[in-house]
Formats: C-alpha cells, structure tokens, sequence
C-alpha cells in the first residue's frame, strides 16, 4: 500500500443520502444485486435519489418489485426496475447478462450469503464461494463490454472484515478436502472479493472502468439468518451500523467525486482502509486481500472453474 491513501469528508456515521448529496447521476446506469433487503436497498435509494437508472438484480422478484415500488415513492426518478438474479445459478447469470442491453455504468456486487451450513451448487462449488465471488465475478466479466462502452464506469465488490482471518486455500477453495467450516469459508470468500478488485481493476483500467472493494461494517440485516446465538456470543463487539451508514461506502465507490479515476483499492467506514493490525481487529485490510499476486491467480483460477462448468 505505497500509494497515497484516500481520506474523504465521510466517516463511519455517514449515510448512503449524506454521500450523494449534491451528486447528480442523471443519465448513468446502474445494477445493484441483492437490492431487496439491507444494504441494498440503501444503495439502490441512494443512487436513485441521485438521479440514475436502477436495476435492482434479485432472486425474489417479487420482494425486488416491493422495494422498487417503495424507492419510487420516495424518489423523483423513476427508472427503476427489476431483473431476476440468482448468483448462485450460472445459468441464472448467464442469462442476466444476455437480457442487458447498452452501457453500464455503475455495478455494485452487493448480494451475499454468510455462515450457511455446507451447501454446494450444481456444479459441486461450496455454496458461499459460487455465490460471493464467482457468480459476481462471472456478472462483472459478462458485463465488461457494457462497463466499457459506458466510459468511466465503476464497480464495487463487498467484502468483509472476516476477511483478516481468512487467506485463500486455493488449493481447496471449495472445500473438498478441509472439514467444512462456515464462518472460514464465509470469509475466504470475501478475501476473494477483495482480490477480485484488485486484478479487476489492473485487467479493465485501460477501459475507463475503476474497480473497488467495500467493507460496509456491522449491519444487523438477513445476511445474520444463518448466525446462531453461539456465533454473536463469540462475535467482536462491533459497533452495529444502520442500513442506511452501512451503504454510504458502497454508495461512495459508486458515485463520490473523490473516487473518480482510483481504483483497486479497499474501503471502510468510508475511507481507504489501513492495513490491519491485530491489536486493533474490527478494522483495516489484510495484505492476503490485496496481494497483487493472489488476486491474479484467483482470476485465473475463476476463469477454469467457469470454463470446465460450461464444457460440463
């Protein structure tokens, strides 16, 4: 981390309203996966209020249909709509990528699943891996002609504080050979997302698109589900953020003036983190999330897995 760290006005109480506040987005178009519940919802608000076209990328479309309905009363702007997604399903997202049309201009991979029981996708992926990183890695890699041809387009990758404790096995990303161990896997999977900026952004720089990773912090919200209350009793004593100051981050890599042009980097509390000190372990990021050499042989390593479930 030798380049000059990003400070911006915002802090770790800010909103997703008081990010965008005086940003105008008209004309820029936007995906948000996950947008139904938490976060995501938040994001979706902000960037809409801000004047973009919101595409809300959901598995329930219904409960997409609901938050749609429910920003639109509340925001001048009335391009939104809403695309099934499931991230987990390759087809799923293949398909996605096929029904978009024209430029892309803002992406924020917000959809996530955390601390599920051992679960694996058709293709025998555990479940937390195939829906964290290769399904938003396999929509962003879709949708790079549209990120291009937009012109100074931006994606945000969540991550999470889990990952500090949590290198990449690659060897076993999809735990095969390891005893399975929810709260690892959900945290190998967000060293992956914060990987998935950092090589992102070196391959697509040249394209005009920038790529960074987001820690949104502490926020009660479905993602929890999972969680049992052994989990919250051994859990840090996070400071719990609302929805609304757990989207400003994201909402930042997606629309702050400040950002314009940076990229491969990691946020939170709406700065570009420090590296992590153990003496200090709800904040900073992890030299493993942001190796340069590790993020380049996930890609690859995404790639065939991508690859060999097609020639399947």
């Amino acid at each position: 981390m030798s380049e000059t760290r990003v400070t911006t006005p915002f802090n770790a109480r800010s909103t997703a309203a008081e990010v965008v506040a005086g940003v105008d987005l008209t004309g820029r178009r936007a995906i948000v996966t996950g947008a139904s519940s938490g976060i995501g919802v938040e994001t979706a608000r902000a960037l809409a209020l801000a004047g973009a076209e919101v595409t809300l990328a959901v598995r329930d479309v219904r409960a997409g249909e609901r938050t749609a309905r429910e920003i639109g009363a509340g925001a001048a702007n009335r391009l939104l709509r809403v695309m099934p997604l499931d991230l987990s399903d390759q087809q799923s997202v293949a398909a996605f990528v096929a029904a978009w049309d024209g430029p892309l201009h803002i992406l924020v991979n917000n959809a996530g699943v955390s601390a599920t029981p051992e679960m694996r996708t058709a293709e025998g992926w555990e479940l937390q891996f195939a829906t964290n990183h290769l399904g938003h890695f396999a929509l962003a890699t879709g949708l790079h002609r549209a990120l291009a041809t937009a012109g100074r387009a931006r994606v945000v990758s969540l991550s999470s504080i889990a990952h500090v404790s949590a290198p990449m096995v690659f060897e076993d990303v999809n735990f095969r050979e390891r005893p399975y161990d929810r709260l690892l896997a959900y945290g190998e999977s967000k060293t992956a997302t914060a990987l998935f900026a950092v090589e992102a952004n070196r391959r697509w720089a040249g394209d005009g698109i920038t790529v960074n990773a987001a820690n949104p912090g502490a926020v009660t919200t479905n993602l929890g589900r999972h969680l049992t209350e052994e989990d919250y009793a051994n859990l840090p004593a996070y400071d719990f953020k609302t929805p609304q100051q757990g989207a400003a981050t994201s909402v930042l890599l997606a629309a702050g003036p400040q950002l314009e042009g940076i990229g491969g980097r990691y946020f939170e509390d709406c700065q570009q983190a420090v590296r992590h000190d153990p003496a200090d372990p709800l904040r900073g990021v992890a030299d493993h999330a942001i190796d340069p050499s590790a993020a380049a042989r996930l890609w690859q390593l995404s790639l065939d897995l991508l690859a060999g479930a097609r020639a399947a």
